[in-house]
């Protein structure tokens, strides 16, 4: 039976007491609020579907992210930049809600917000997918109430098109080289010829160690590389003229943060005229610039770490024209044996 009973504040407090059964404190400000309340929960429990989400009434998303940032992301391999996009995510609207009145149509919200600040497809995706992951982890790990249906359930990603066949010319390459020689990042420029010539990833390269460099060997070592392995690549001399000029520290290259040094890249291909080029899309050059040069595909997998053909073959822009010397060489070739026949 439940008791209603007026507080001096003037609000309604509901007791409900049930054997074998938790009991249940709820205040109102009106008193027919409290009643109704009070007569939806009892039958509830009488039918056994009584959820009790006492845990989760006061949580807002804001309160899970910053558990999830402290508490869960330093154990991640890239927990700077989740930390930063976190960090980021704590600035929107959604993020005031209390997790039993999130609704699909705030994440929707979301996506609008993102989508007018110029957000891509992708990243926009990858915000909404912290959420969810975050719901999860609060309800799985942290054994907070949440409604049986999540509103991310409800919610359609933005469709993403990552095809990109997007690689330097040699120009392109040579004027944005010269471009970044005069940027106020001191290092770009032998930065982004070290990625050009090794198609490492960017962690791959601020994080690569000294100690796993042999100069006379002439090799480096990728450790924990995104894959979880470790990966030992050959390096051309060029790119070990670049990391002799780095003679201090634990690692060879140093900056603030991604954000920073994209800014000076992106600085930099505006001012070589190069539109349409990420910093990612350098190691697709490598790549598709091994695989031209003669090299082959087992090889070029074992210095960008790919597992298979299929996975690296996103990376893989090799164009009609850069095949014109090829089919001309097979009618050479042709033309040859007539010849000598």
């Amino acid at each position: 039976m439940a008791v209603i009973r007026k507080l001096k504040s003037g609000k309604w407090q509901v007791i409900i007491r049930k054997s074998n059964h938790k009991s249940i404190y709820k205040t109102f400000i009106e008193k027919t609020v409290a009643r109704k309340w009070a007569r939806t929960v009892e039958s509830q429990i009488e039918k056994d579907i009584y959820t009790d989400y006492g845990n989760a009434e006061t949580i807002t998303i804001k309160d899970l992210i910053i558990k999830y940032r402290d508490e869960i992301v330093p154990e991640h391999k890239a927990k700077k930049s989740t930390t930063h996009k976190l960090n980021k995510l704590l600035r929107y609207d959604v993020t005031n809600q209390f997790v039993l009145r999130l609704r699909s149509s705030h994440i929707y919200n979301l996506q609008k917000q993102l989508e007018a600040e110029g957000s891509a497809p992708k990243t926009i995706n990858i915000y909404v997918q912290f959420l969810h992951q975050i719901w999860n982890t609060a309800k799985r790990k942290w054994s907070i109430n949440l409604p049986a249906q999540s509103p991310f359930e409800l919610v359609t990603l933005e469709k993403v098109d990552n095809e990109r066949d997007r690689v330097l010319t040699y120009k392109e390459y040579d004027d944005l080289i010269a471009r970044a020689a005069e940027s106020k990042l001191l290092m770009l420029r032998d930065f982004i010829e070290f990625l050009y010539c090794t198609g490492a990833r960017y962690s791959e390269a601020i994080n690569l160690l000294r100690d796993d460099v042999d100069f006379e060997k002439k090799v480096g070592t990728f450790r924990d590389t995104k894959n979880g392995d470790d990966r030992t690549i050959p390096l051309a001399d060029n790119v070990l003229e670049i990391l002799k000029r780095y003679p201090f520290g634990k690692t060879f290259f140093r900056v603030t943060s991604y954000d920073s040094y994209n800014w000076f890249f992106n600085q930099a291909c505006k001012r070589a005229g190069i539109e349409n080029f990420r910093s990612h899309d350098l190691r697709a050059c490598f790549i598709t610039n091994a695989l031209l040069s003669g090299m082959s595909e087992a090889s070029v997998a074992t210095i960008s770490g790919h597992k298979d053909f299929r996975s690296m073959k996103r990376y893989t822009r090799i164009k009609a024209q850069d095949l014109i010397d090829d089919v001309n060489k097979i009618s050479a070739i042709r033309e040859y044996k007539k010849i000598n026949s």
